[in-house]
């Protein structure tokens, strides 16, 4: 089989790493043959004849392959046969300056476990949802190794959700700081970025909420799989998840109320947009009325012949325009 998807492949017995490079058919072969330790398979978005050939030699099913390839799946635990399939979504938060400057906050992927009873096999889609500092911090507690891929299993999952974690306090602080700008003189943000927010938001929570089932299948389902000092685990990863949650609940009726706020703003804006319009339109028909009449040519017209005639009509038109200015100014229009 090709190695290209393959990241990592390691034997664990009694918590520790087998030295050496193992090739991923030879490992469960030795690990079987022994009736010690288990493998841990690393694969980054491998394509479906490299996925295939692991098939063969784990056992895995056609169905949860199909889905590994594709991914773009929901949070899911599956059982075929001796084996559990797992889709776990990742999600991380977008390094930028401002948010009211950025196309993108949170970044999704996946995670697709298969875990057997001398096994586990991770599939990653997306570069940020990497586990290599995860493997690292295992294998420096081989007590944790020791329970056996289930472990590894809880593991992942909780890493997972300590990422939901840091990417909604990031999220948070974003919030914050629309919000400042939203009640701020002159903001610069308009109901374009709050919508993206509300985007984001709704991306957040489809990656986020649907996990809740797949944790308590984990926590409360009686399988030789998962074994029972591990499954107690899983329940206090779903109270994490369930912080998250309610977080991101409360980030969606906040920006809905900043979206209100900013549409108001809006809508005064164009209102007062409209009243100094209205008022300049108002004191430029003084003069348009004025010199529409005498613009008529008629022969007996009013101070027609008098010296003084358009002298005293330029300052009856800058007299009512002043008046008229200084009225609306006084009144706020303009």
């Amino acid at each position: 089989m090709p190695l290209s998807a393959v990241v990592d492949c390691a034997i664990y017995v009694d918590g520790k790493r087998l030295p050496g490079r193992h090739e991923p058919a030879a490992a469960i072969t030795q690990v079987r043959e022994t009736g010690e330790g288990f493998v841990w398979i690393g694969l980054f978005e491998p394509s479906n004849r490299q996925l295939g050939a692991m098939a063969e030699a784990y056992g895995l099913h056609e169905l949860a392959i199909e889905d590994a390839v594709m991914a773009q799946q929901r949070p899911k635990v599956e059982r075929y046969g001796d084996t559990l399939f797992t889709v776990l979504k990742t999600v991380r938060h977008v390094t930028h300056e401002s948010p009211t400057t950025t196309n993108e906050i949170v970044e999704t992927g996946e995670i697709m476990v298969f875990l057997g009873p001398d096994f586990i096999l991770t599939v990653r889609h997306r570069d940020h949802s990497g586990l290599g500092d995860l493997r690292e911090e295992l294998e420096a507690a081989p007590e944790r190794l020791a329970a056996g891929p289930a472990a590894v299993l809880h593991a992942i999952a909780d890493h997972i959700v300590d990422d939901y974690l840091a990417a909604t306090e990031a999220f948070e602080r974003d919030i914050d700081e629309v919000e400042t700008l939203v009640f701020a003189p002159r903001s610069p943000i308009g109901a374009e970025q709050m919508y993206l927010m509300k985007r984001e938001i709704v991306e957040l929570r489809r990656a986020v909420a649907p996990l809740t089932q797949p944790l308590r299948v984990l926590a409360r389902t009686d399988t030789a799989l998962v074994p029972t000092e591990i499954r107690s685990y899983f329940r206090d990863v779903d109270d994490h998840l369930m912080t998250v949650i309610e977080r991101i609940a409360g980030f969606d009726e906040i920006l809905t109320t900043l979206l209100n706020a900013t549409l108001a703003k809006i809508t005064l804006q164009q209102n007062n947009d409209m009243r100094m319009i209205t008022a300049w339109a108002a004191i430029l028909a003084i003069p348009t009325m004025i010199a529409g009449v005498y613009g008529m040519n008629f022969e007996y017209m009013p101070e027609l012949k008098w010296k003084f005639g358009y002298p005293m009509v330029a300052i009856l038109v800058f007299g009512a325009c002043l008046i008229l200015y200084r009225t609306f100014k006084r009144n706020g229009w303009l």
